[in-house]
């Protein structure tokens, strides 16, 4: 059983939990998977958290938040869950998830990754194989840099298309 499905079975997960951002790539690459156009949504975040100030991160807010507060993220069932989550865990595959879940569990700036945050995973499930939440889903740091690289990569861009639209 997939790590994601086991912690599905012990309590809510990161696709149940958080708001998920989506850069206008993820739209792409989201849109040309499945087909659809209805899976985000632009609005303000009900946890206020993601609009706080990250003094680790200054462009962060900048490169994510539009001036009235709103993000374009994931849309959400009406329980709360992401739309592609599935029995099993995520429905889209790794290459067309959004980049900030790829992400998931490292923690990055636009500096670099920074770490691990396992605060969503119920780590303890897995200690019995001596695994972090980085080993348990087979991640490498060097293809979560290419990843971290692409998020700000595409949110850079989209921040010029905006400050040219202007």
């Amino acid at each position: 059983m997939h790590p994601c499905a086991v912690c599905a079975s012990r309590q809510k997960t990161c696709c149940q939990r958080t708001e998920i951002l989506l850069t206008r790539g993820d739209l792409d690459r989201i849109g040309a998977a499945t087909g659809r156009a209805d899976f985000h949504e632009r609005r303000r975040p009900i946890d206020l958290d993601y609009l706080a100030h990250d003094p680790e991160d200054p462009d962060w807010l900048a490169l994510t938040v539009a001036a009235d507060g709103s993000r374009r993220m994931l849309r959400r069932r009406d329980d709360g869950d992401c739309i592609f989550l599935g029995t099993e865990g995520c429905v889209l595959t790794e290459e067309t998830r959004p980049l900030v879940c790829r992400l998931y569990p490292f923690h990055y700036t636009s500096r670099g990754l920074d770490g691990v945050d396992e605060g969503y995973c119920p780590v303890e499930l897995f200690r019995d194989r001596g695994a972090t939440m980085v080993l348990v889903l087979g991640m490498k740091a060097e293809q979560a840099e290419t990843w971290r690289r692409l998020l700000y990569a595409e949110l850079r861009t989209e921040e010029v298309e905006r400050c040219a639209s202007a």
